[in-house]
């Protein structure tokens, strides 16, 4: 199989970024496809980004199982973990002080606000009838293709922080350690974009998502955040992944605008389900890349296997 250049002639510069939480399955293999396929058309750049940032669930064996199953159907890029490159580290779990300092300036900017609900405080508040009713009406209490529940807005009461001057007393938190901190959205405002896979996308704050997580209380940034400083620090121009992202890419045009960054061009291919409708998971092992390979099947096999796509 054809390997992209190895001189980039454009400005294009695309992405692949696997979580090492278990082994790639056909529809990761299907994406990550799709995004060589249009950096290699565009004479592009192709960047490899290892996105460990859950610690109880990553491993550097499904790190290496991935890079190598990528390699194996035909997938090559130019910078990574296994490279090097003028934007390393290629690890998030190595980026760390990237994200403390995109956290400081949305605290410093009036964006943030700290949250004391956990998980089964949110889901109890939505299970509550009025906000069960509210959440039905609109189809977000946890939609399938989302990773966040709805906010409630429990904390969104408590005196926040506000912007402040630069200076020694410039901020009355130091560090974001031991509580949530949620970017607060302005409820009715609509974040419209044009995908250039799905067409043109259109979310409203408040009744599609609602305040969400930029850093965890466990001491690490959202995916929400991480994936906004990388994408700008590494000069991704576009963003090639799922649809079940959507909803996140419109969270994430609100934290680039208030980071000042510029936003990617968006690229989301449908999602590949099973035979029973189900998307697929990495608990699927029967349809991993490493079960199909030792089964004996070659990358064409995998590329044009006949599972159902979702629409």
């Amino acid at each position: 199989m054809a390997s992209t250049p190895s001189s980039p002639a454009s400005g294009y510069r695309g992405r692949l970024a696997p979580s090492p939480t278990g082994y790639l399955h056909v529809g990761h293999a299907r994406t990550f496809w799709t995004a060589f396929q249009r950096a290699r058309e565009a004479t592009g750049t192709l960047v490899m980004r290892m996105e460990d940032l859950d610690g109880d669930r990553s491993r550097s064996n499904f790190a290496e199982a991935a890079m190598e199953d990528l390699r194996w159907l035909g997938i090559r890029w130019q910078e990574g973990p296994d490279k090097g490159g003028p934007h390393a580290p290629y690890v998030q779990s190595k980026r760390r002080r990237l994200y403390l300092a995109a956290w400081r300036k949305l605290l410093h900017r009036g964006c943030l606000f700290a949250c004391r609900c956990s998980r089964k405080d949110i889901d109890s508040a939505l299970a509550a009838p009025h906000e069960r009713a509210q959440a039905a009406s609109s189809g977000s209490k946890l939609d399938i293709l989302d990773d966040e529940p709805m906010y409630p807005g429990t904390c969104r009461h408590l005196a926040g922080h506000l912007p402040q001057l630069p200076g020694p007393t410039s901020a009355d938190v130091d560090t974001p350690e031991g509580t949530n901190w949620r970017f607060r959205v302005r409820d009715g405002e609509v974040i419209e974009f044009v995908d250039r896979n799905l067409g043109p996308q259109r979310f409203v704050a408040g009744v599609d998502f609602g305040d969400f997580v930029i850093w965890r209380r466990d001491g690490g940034p959202s995916y929400q955040l991480a994936c906004v400083v990388d994408d700008a620090t590494m000069r991704i121009t576009e963003v090639v992944r799922g649809a079940d992202l959507l909803k996140s890419t419109a969270r994430q045009i609100l934290l680039n605008r208030a980071l000042g960054f510029e936003n990617p061009a968006w690229y989301h291919c449908r999602l590949v389900v099973d035979n029973h409708g189900r998307r697929l998971a990495k608990r699927h092992d029967a349809l991993s890349l490493r079960a199909m390979r030792q089964r004996g099947l070659t990358p064409m096999n995998i590329l044009a296997a006949e599972l159902p796509v979702e629409v």
